[in-house]
């Protein structure tokens, strides 16, 4: 099998392309950038073929795709910056509604099976009963609009589909909310954390074992993939960042979103249920708790 991965200089991407290499599966990355020669921390992604290639280009994407002609595409790149999307909204629906459609379209035309990664923004987040793969979307902002656009351009184009929904994402390749909250714990003593955001984090490197396996499978269709364990707020997230990193004295203040005062409105319920994953038979990622444990270890390396 031969898969291709864009967005490799990301979280996901990057740890997707090690996943494979791991396993022995050939893989191409692909990101915007000439070239890409590892993570944040300088940790080199595993030696595999690296192309460049910007999804808004539609005659680029072809190009590539119908001469490189995959067995299977995992579509990990995409605008994430979500009140940024607020401000630029042509930007980030370019690149999460048409790149991603301009890949659909080829993966339909070549008749190869594609993962499209989505996420809670897709719903409105009101209530407390968790999301189902099969509730309509309601999304609330421009970032959750192009993500909802992006499934269903997959939906549209591509026969053989996963889409998987995701939330909170951490991983050692990148900026995510674990290493701000380190980092902001060097130089206060106090922080303002929401409290009225409930769900559960998901890290890429258990998502990207998950990937790896479902590509040898032929279960399609959408399911929601976080980590294991209790729904919780982003304080709790935070005091238990601390905890686990041995961090004592930061008084952490729970506040509400309104508070706080985000650009972008965040969903408050952000509870997704992940039964469709054991139901189909793939095993569901480890408790959050553990997969904060050993990201923390792997950080500070004693990985």
């Amino acid at each position: 099998m031969k898969a291709f991965v864009t967005g490799v200089s990301g979280q996901l991407g990057h740890d997707v392309m090690n996943e494979l290499h791991r396993r022995g599966i050939e893989g191409t990355g692909s990101d915007i950038q000439p070239a890409y020669g590892g993570a944040d921390d300088g940790t080199p992604v595993t030696h595999m073929p690296y192309v460049q290639m910007d999804i808004t280009d539609r005659e680029q994407v072809r190009e590539i795709l119908f001469r490189l002609k995959p067995d299977y595409m995992v579509h990990c790149a995409a605008w994430t910056a979500v009140d940024r999307a607020e401000e630029c909204p042509d930007a980030c629906r370019k690149v999460n509604a048409l790149g991603t459609e301009n890949i659909a379209e080829c993966c339909g035309e070549l008749g190869i099976p594609m993962m499209y990664f989505s996420t809670d923004y897709v719903f409105d987040g009101h209530g407390t009963r968790p999301w189902e793969p099969e509730d309509e979307r309601h999304p609330l902002g421009v970032y959750g609009a192009t993500k909802a656009e992006g499934e269903l351009a997959v939906l549209r184009h591509v026969k053989d589909s996963y889409i998987l929904r995701i939330a909170w994402v951490f991983g050692t390749n990148g900026h995510n909310f674990i290493r701000t909250m380190l980092k902001l714990a060097e130089t206060h003593d106090t922080l303002r954390v929401v409290c009225d955001q409930i769900g559960t984090p998901t890290y890429t490197l258990d998502l990207a074992r998950l990937v790896v396996d479902m590509m040898g499978e032929k279960r399609y269709g959408i399911y929601h993939v976080t980590n294991e364990g209790d729904y919780i707020s982003w304080y709790d997230f935070t005091k238990a960042i601390f905890e686990e990193a041995g961090i004592d004295g930061i008084n952490v203040i729970p506040v509400t979103s309104e508070e706080y005062g985000a650009k972008a409105v965040r969903p408050y319920n952000s509870r997704m249920n992940r039964s469709k994953l054991t139901e189909n038979g793939f095993t569901p990622l480890p408790d959050w708790r553990d997969a904060l444990r050993r990201f923390l270890a792997a950080i500070n390396g004693r990985e």
